[in-house]
């Protein structure tokens, strides 16, 4: 059977609408995917029936807060593949789950002289907060080189790891180029010399099946509204012989066992590391993402996704003036590209007029755009709602771009 994106797209209520007096084209996925009504209902049901607060209350709301809570954690652990549900903790997105990493395995198990491995097409919630913590404890960043494609250069990131190697830190999948890189391989390269890897799966959640044992990855945090949940919403896996050996990453409620003003005690996994009222309706929200996504072929869904990525490369790629930048093998639903003497910002705002919603600008990995040399590209990319129709339309205000600025 083939996939029926119609069907799809009336799960998602934002993409009837108009822009600019035009239907909404909405190609800006890898910034933020847009939501499904399941979703919408789930939220709004616990906010009109269900909401209290978690884990510290004997009445009924609070008791059902906590089931429903819990629940989307059991969600989580089934739908990356974790061993445990405590070895998923719920976060803000990507970006908190690097910084809880960061500070609570940097300063316990970095210091001065030892070396972080990055690679070259991180987004900087991937760099940022280890360059907090080299320039704290005195250690030192490496970084992997890429090809001109954009794929990593696999012999030299082996030649980086040696015994002062700490922590490798990588993309599963870039957000300003697409590649997905060979995580799993890099993973196990890593193990050889006893170094623990951290995954930035931001970009792969929504387009990738995970399963955290097969990739045998230490560390692993992706954002729940990049996979059709709500901002505020993420998680953090991580191998419970880690997070029990890190310190906590915040203090107050919830992530304590005892305390006195002499001393203090902390609560088990994953507790220990949610201090203070979690985001608790985003969760649960993200809870009701992945029950929406089980109820679909993703299987389908991504094939339709990787259609579409051809398609459009090939679309793009015919019209003269325009150059793709990024041209990996092996690749998710994301084009950057740049068009002959426009910069992005108005190749961004001309599609916007005629209400196709792409992103402009240096897409948090400022160190890819200078690879390029460019200082920012325009970045189309698509979730499995998008249609071969929204690429024509792409293309076709593509080429007014450039009629207009001739």
């Amino acid at each position: 059977m083939s996939f029926d994106v119609e069907k799809i797209r009336e799960d998602f209520p934002v993409l009837s609408q108009k822009v600019n007096g035009n239907p909404l084209v909405y190609l800006d996925n890898t910034a933020s995917s847009q939501v499904p009504s399941l979703v919408i209902e789930r939220g709004s049901e616990y906010l009109k029936k269900e909401h209290s607060n978690v884990h510290r209350g004997v009445h009924y709301l609070s008791q059902k807060a906590t089931s429903e809570y819990e629940a989307a954690r059991e969600k989580v652990c089934r739908f990356i593949n974790a061993a445990e549900s405590k070895e998923c903790i719920f976060v803000r997105g990507t970006t908190e789950g690097v910084n809880l990493v960061a500070s609570a395995y940097g300063r316990k198990f970095i210091g001065e002289g030892d070396e972080i491995v990055l690679s070259q097409m991180e987004h900087h919630s991937n760099i940022v907060p280890w360059q907090l913590i080299a320039e704290e404890v005195g250690a030192r960043i490496r970084v992997i080189p890429m090809t001109y494609a954009g794929e990593l250069i696999l012999d030299e990131y082996e030649g980086l790891l040696n015994e002062r190697t700490k922590m490798v830190a990588v993309s599963h999948v870039s957000n300003s180029i697409g590649t997905i890189n060979p995580v799993k391989e890099m993973i196990e390269t890593a193990h050889k010399f006893g170094i623990p890897v951290l995954v930035d799966g931001a970009q792969a959640a929504p387009h990738l099946r995970i399963d955290v044992q097969d990739l045998d990855a230490d560390f692993y945090a992706f954002s729940g509204h990049k996979m059709f949940a709500p901002t505020g919403s993420g998680v953090l896996y991580g191998k419970k012989e880690w997070l029990e050996k890190m310190s906590p990453y915040q203090g107050g409620g919830s992530m304590i066992r005892t305390v006195t003003f002499e001393k203090t005690t902390y609560a088990g996994l994953p507790e220990k590391f949610e201090a203070g009222t979690p985001a608790i309706a985003p969760s649960i929200g993200l809870g009701a993402a992945i029950d929406y996504l089980n109820s679909i072929d993703l299987d389908a869904a991504f094939t339709h996704e990787h259609e579409l990525l051809e398609y459009a490369t090939s679309k793009l790629g015919a019209i003269e003036g325009v150059k793709i930048i990024g041209t990996a093998s092996e690749k998710a639903s994301v084009i950057s590209f740049m068009v002959e003497d426009v910069h992005p910002h108005d190749i961004g705002t001309i599609l916007d007029q005629q209400g196709i919603a792409i992103r402009a600008g240096h897409h948090c990995a400022q160190p890819v755009m200078d690879f390029y040399e460019v200082p920012a590209t325009a970045r189309a990319s698509f979730a499995f709602y998008n249609t071969k129709e929204e690429v024509d339309k792409l293309a076709e205000a593509v080429q007014k771009v450039i009629d207009v600025f001739g």
